[in-house]
């Protein structure tokens, strides 16, 4: 079947589905709305402050519009935070002390979190060189959370549970918001000092609740990634429970400090723009995730999540089988991307991963994926995992040109 037609055929069958996205996006346009109205958000908190950032009225209020959105009690929303792995290296280092211990509770943390935990690398400030110890609950045959083991898992000195919503570089299911509730509630039940802790890179707005308006007490994550609306330059944030976001601000500035400093340099109308477009963004990246999956699902590829399941984040990944299927279509993806396309991506090396990545991202914001990318570890068994996307119309062109480049090697 030609790429062409097979994609006509996607965009018909999905078309309901698209339909509901959008009352999704729609939903959670209206909570951002509500936010900046509440806030009396004008033009005036489009101004920065430099050198230290004290009294930057446009920060502090992006803050509270911020943490009104995620039903939080705080949050701190910095352009000093260079990636959501630094934002969540903040939190970690923020709540745990020596002798305390962290429990990981969907399998394996993603790959740029190993050398903050020290499990692998040479340990330079880990979590491990502070005698902070960690544990992590495997996941079921099936790729599922252990609900079973789960109920005893939490120990005296279990100070933070580090629930990772997104699959990252697995082939596990992303979580859901009702999935998160009851981790969290199952957690509490043996513990209720222990901090539910949520990496939530990836799955902003993609459902009506963040986790941290079913109990999580703390999260992370990217401004290049979905809350930013792709037009964020760089940043992070945290939110959640007002102490533990100030602890999570003093990891970043330092004690004393907290959330009071940095300076926003010029930003404040990108953070606040960027986060008014997020909602739309979101679903524009949802829909192409749809469109991914139904085509290389037709062509019989296994995709995670299937074409017509609801999705939990913006990620889509497809089983390729060998390593040319998976250079091939991120060529073809950085061939239809905006920027930098007569390059082509090859295997290498990236800091903070232990495998060689290939990775197509010709994007406006370097590394952003809330943007139409695609990248994959060079590993068995050579899965790619597509994200982001302003509108799924692009990705529909690009993923034309992917499907016939990976459909040159035999199957």
């Amino acid at each position: 079947m030609k790429s062409y037609s097979l994609l006509q055929e996607a965009e018909k069958a999905l078309l309901p589905i698209f339909s509901g996205i959008d009352t999704k996006v729609k939903h959670n346009l209206r909570k951002v709305l509500k936010s900046f109205r509440d806030r009396r958000v004008g033009v005036q908190h489009f101004a920065s402050v430099n050198g230290y950032g004290h009294d930057d009225l446009g920060r502090e209020t992006l803050d509270k519009v911020f943490a009104q959105i995620m039903e939080a009690e705080a949050a701190a929303v910095r352009v000093q935070f260079v990636s959501g792995t630094h934002a969540i290296a903040c939190a970690l280092f923020g709540v745990l002390r020596p002798g305390d211990e962290m429990l990981a509770v969907a399998g394996a943390p993603y790959d740029t979190l190993e050398e903050v935990i020290g499990i692998r690398g040479k340990a330079q400030g880990s979590l491990a060189e502070f005698n902070i110890k960690y544990r992590q609950l495997e996941l079921t045959d099936h790729g599922e959370i252990d609900w079973h083991s789960l109920k005893t898992a939490i120990k005296p000195n279990t100070r933070l549970v580090l629930i990772q919503r997104s699959c990252g570089y697995s082939w596990r299911k992303s979580l859901s918001i009702a999935e998160i509730k009851e981790i969290v509630r199952i957690v509490k039940e043996q513990n209720p000092n222990t901090v539910c802790f949520v990496d939530n890179c990836y799955g902003e707005f993609i459902e009506e609740r963040e986790p941290t308006a079913v109990g999580a007490d703390l999260m992370a994550g990217s401004l290049i990634k979905n809350p930013g609306g792709t037009i964020v330059t760089t940043g992070g944030y945290v939110a959640g429970k007002a102490e533990l976001v100030e602890a999570a601000a003093s990891r970043l500035t330092a004690p004393g400090i907290g959330s009071s400093g940095g300076a926003t340099l010029d930003q404040n109308r990108l953070l606040f723009q960027g986060l008014f477009l997020a909602p739309q963004m979101v679903g524009e990246a949802i829909k192409g995730s749809h469109l991914i999956a139904y085509v290389f699902d037709k062509l019989g590829y296994p995709v995670n999540p299937l074409p017509l399941v609801p999705r939990r984040d913006i990620i889509q990944a497809i089983k390729l089988g060998s390593a040319d299927k998976l250079i091939a279509f991120c060529k073809a993806i950085q061939r239809h991307s905006p920027i930098d396309s007569y390059l082509e991506p090859i295997p290498a090396e990236m800091p903070g991963y232990e495998s060689k990545l290939v990775m197509a991202g010709g994007t406006f914001i370097d590394g952003s994926t809330s943007e139409f990318s695609a990248d994959g570890p060079l590993r068995e068994p050579y899965i790619v995992f597509c994200q982001g996307g302003t509108h799924w119309t692009h990705i529909s062109i690009a993923l034309e040109a992917a499907i016939d480049s990976v459909q040159q090697f035999s199957f």
